[in-house]
Order: C-alpha cells, then sequence, then structure tokens
C-alpha cells in the first residue's frame, strides 16, 4: 500500500486488511465488489456512522440534539439508520422530505430550509407538518396563503442571515449578502410584523458556514450565534421553542488538514448554551446541524482499473469511475487549489515493503479535468483489475456530481455493517 499524504494514516488506520485486501464494514474489498455486482460503487459502514453519533452525543449531553443535514447523503438506507440516531433532520427539496419521513422521522422534528423553495413544495411541506425555515418575507407571504388553502397552520421558523462571517470555513453561508436567510439587521421587524401571521412561530436557525477545522473559529462563531440569537429572541412573536445553532465541523481531506478538535468544540458550545442560552430560553430544544461530520468519514468510493499506460514518461491508471461520480475527489467543486483525496490500491495493501511509483488515477470520462489522484505513490505491481479507494467518501459524493455527464452509469451505493455482514443496496 502507498498512500497520498500523511493526513492519510489517521485516516486508514480505522480500516482493516485481509489478505492483503482493505476490509470495508467487515467484508474484503473483492468480496463486497462481487456483492456489490459492478464497479465503481460507494460503500457506507454504519458503525463508523453510529461511532460518530454515539461520540458527539456523549461530548454534548442532553441540552443539545443532532440535526442530519440530510443534503450530505440523502441515501434512503443511510437516512433511515442516521434517523433513528438523532433527533432531527433538515431537508432542502422535497424529495428529500419524502425521503425523510419515509424514514420515519415524526413530522415536528424535520425542517426544510434553502432558497428559492417552489410554492408546491411549500405546500408540501404546510400540508406534513414539518418546520419551515422561512428565508423571505414572500416566502413567509406564501406559507399564509396555503395554510389557509389546507386548513393547516404552518410551522415556521426564520433563518437568519448572520452579521458576521466565519474565517476558515469550506463555504460561507453567512455574513455580507447573500442568497440564505433574511438579514439579521432585518429579523426584528420580520418578527413584528411576523405576530399578524397566520402561522405557528417555532423559532430561530443560524447557519454561518460550513467544512471548518479550526476549533478557535468554530467557537467564536459559536458565541456570536448565541448572542444573535438572544438579541433577536426579544423581538419574538411567542415563544421560542426550536433554536437551530449551525454546525460547520469539517473532516480532514488532504495532507495538510489536521482533523477538528472535537471535544473542544462540543465543550465550548455546552458551556455557551448551559450558561446563557437555557437560562435565557428555557423551554427551547437546541440542535447542531451536522452533515458531512457524521458521514464524510464512514464512505469509501471504489472502482476499477481498466487500462495502464505511460504518456512521456507519466504513468497512467485509468479507472472505471471518474468525476460524474466524485467531482470533489477531482477538485471540481468548488476548490481553488486541487489537492489529492486520501486514496489506497485496495487490493495491494499488503504490498508496502514492495517498490512504489508515481502515477496519476484518471477516469473515463474524456475532459482533463477527470483526475482522481495526481502524482500519488501506488505500488510498482498496481496493473488493469486492481481496486483503487478513495477515502472521505460518504458526504457530498453521488448526489453533488454531474451523473449524467457523457451517458455513463451512475455508481450503486451500498450501506454496510462489520456486525452483521450485511449490504443494503439502494441503487
Amino acid at each position: 500500500m502507498t498512500a497520498t499524504g500523511a493526513s492519510l494514516h489517521s485516516t486508514v488506520a480505522r480500516f482493516s486488511t485481509a489478505g492483503g485486501q482493505l476490509v470495508v464494514g467487515g467484508v474484503e474489498l473483492r468480496r463486497l465488489a462481487a456483492q456489490v455486482g459492478e464497479t465503481p460503487f460507494f460503500a457506507y459502514e454504519r458503525e463508523a456512522i453510529a461511532q460518530r453519533i454515539d461520540l458527539l452525543h456523549g461530548l454534548l449531553g442532553p441540552s443539545i440534539g443532532l440535526s442530519y443535514a440530510m443534503k450530505a447523503n440523502p441515501m434512503p438506507a443511510v437516512v433511515e439508520y442516521v434517523a433513528d440516531r438523532v433527533e432531527h433532520l433538515d431537508v432542502a427539496s422535497s424529495g428529500e422530505l419524502k425521503v425523510a419521513l419515509d424514514a420515519g422521522m415524526p413530522a415536528r422534528r424535520v425542517s426544510f430550509a434553502g432558497p428559492g423553495k417552489k410554492p408546491a413544495e411549500l405546500r408540501r411541506a404546510v400540508a406534513a407538518g414539518i418546520t419551515v425555515e422561512v428565508e423571505s418575507s414572500l416566502e413567509a407571504d406564501r406559507l399564509v396563503t396555503i395554510g389557509h388553502e389546507l386548513g393547516v397552520r404552518p410551522r415556521v421558523a426564520v433563518r437568519v442571515n448572520p452579521d458576521f462571517s466565519v474565517r476558515g470555513s469550506g463555504m460561507r453561508m453567512g455574513g455580507g449578502p447573500q442568497q440564505f436567510g433574511m438579514d439579521a439587521e432585518i429579523v426584528p421587524a420580520f418578527l413584528g410584523d411576523l405576530a399578524s401571521y397566520d402561522v405557528d412561530f417555532v423559532g430561530l436557525h443560524v447557519f454561518s458556514g460550513s467544512q471548518n477545522l479550526h476549533p478557535e473559529i468554530l467557537m467564536e462563531a459559536q458565541d456570536r450565534t448565541a448572542d444573535l440569537i438572544l438579541r433577536l429572541s426579544d423581538f419574538a412573536p411567542g415563544p421560542i421553542s426550536e433554536v437551530n445553532l449551525g454546525g460547520g465541523f469539517g473532516i480532514p481531506y488532504h495532507d495538510r488538514d489536521e482533523p477538528l478538535d472535537v471535544a473542544a468544540v462540543c465543550e465550548h458550545l455546552s458551556a455557551v448554551v448551559a450558561d446563557r442560552i437555557v437560562p435565557s430560553l428555557p423551554g427551547a430544544a437546541l440542535s447542531l446541524e451536522l452533515g458531512r461530520f457524521l458521514v464524510g468519514e464512514a464512505g469509501v468510493y471504489v472502482t476499477e482499473i481498466v487500462d495502464r499506460k505511460v504518456s512521456r514518461g507519466r504513468t497512467y491508471l485509468v479507472v472505471d469511475g471518474g468525476l460524474q461520480h466524485q467531482l470533489a475527489a477531482t477538485g471540481n467543486l468548488g476548490a481553488a487549489i486541487r489537492r489529492n483525496y486520501p486514496l489506497v490500491i485496495g487490493t495491494r495493501m499488503s504490498d508496502t515493503s514492495l517498490e512504489s511509483m508515481p502515477a496519476t488515477v484518471v477516469g473515463c470520462l474524456c475532459t482533463p479535468l477527470d483526475v482522481l489522484g495526481d502524482d500519488v505513490e501506488v505500488p510498482t505491481a498496481t496493473d488493469v483489475g486492481d481496486l483503487v479507494v478513495i477515502f472521505q467518501a460518504g458526504a457530498y459524493g453521488k448526489t453533488a456530481s454531474p451523473a449524467d455527464f457523457l451517458g455513463h452509469p451512475p455508481a450503486p451505493e451500498v450501506l454496510i455493517g462489520s456486525d452483521q455482514r450485511k449490504v443494503d443496496n439502494h441503487a
């Protein structure tokens, strides 16, 4: 086995090997590929998801619940598994709403956030009885009209675009002009107007950024979020029963990334909640919204080498997958500088003592953007038929990639548990 960068050691460390193969969810890689029936595919480990959720529950205690942002991985089997272990689901479309309700999550514990919700989507949300995160005054007007038509009082929370930004986030979703939420400075007046709306106001939602690995920055954001929530709560048209505190916890993707000190961040958040939010809002259910942090490190993307070629001194390993399934790993999903995701040859895990060579792992698409691993070290014997494994693939993989690009078939997904050696398939 040869890997891409020092950070891979901690990533691979939790995976075992057997017979020179990576073991995923208790199943040797070639056997797992045979069970799936084709490559490429995504595999997600139940045990890894459960361990991450249990860790957070233990660090946060009973005062702060977990909300799973389904956009990270909306595979129905994953959502159903997570729904049994968290307090809340956050959806971003009516399609995700259906998956959430099918998973058995009570409607009152589902919220719908995102700009540009269509009237038909709002109608489905109101009819289902979930909480709609209002992001504009027009959206609020539409909800009132829909509620009257259906004879249902819509449950609403106000999503706030905070008056601060979070440095070091992969995506800033607050501060400055944003398509997300309502600017903090106009929320007090809007909350005053909301008192005359025929809606059931339940609370506030503040989400300032995602994919942050800097504990001190996340702690600062938690402090400022608490300040904002408490300031705005004075203008609420009724009791606040729900508060979404945002999230932003990141996972390491590249060799220079340091894993987040999650214990320190959770300890700080627990103190902020206990000392400041609970005394002021004693009846509010508080939630931390996380997506990739719950499922990202639980997944791998597996693709088979179909050709090995040399072009002017550079060795290329051509695989049957690519950016059509795993856009983020190619550096084309918002990355300013392309860096390799952790990658191994999963069928040559015992080759650590043998010679290695530099190679570039590319997909099967007719574009130079389709590079999964640029100048990575792999065992010299790596050849056609070997399986390449890309880690950190449990979030923003299949559904965040251009699946229809050039007409290649989709990649199956499997949720697998090492305890029962069971594979659940969902194409």
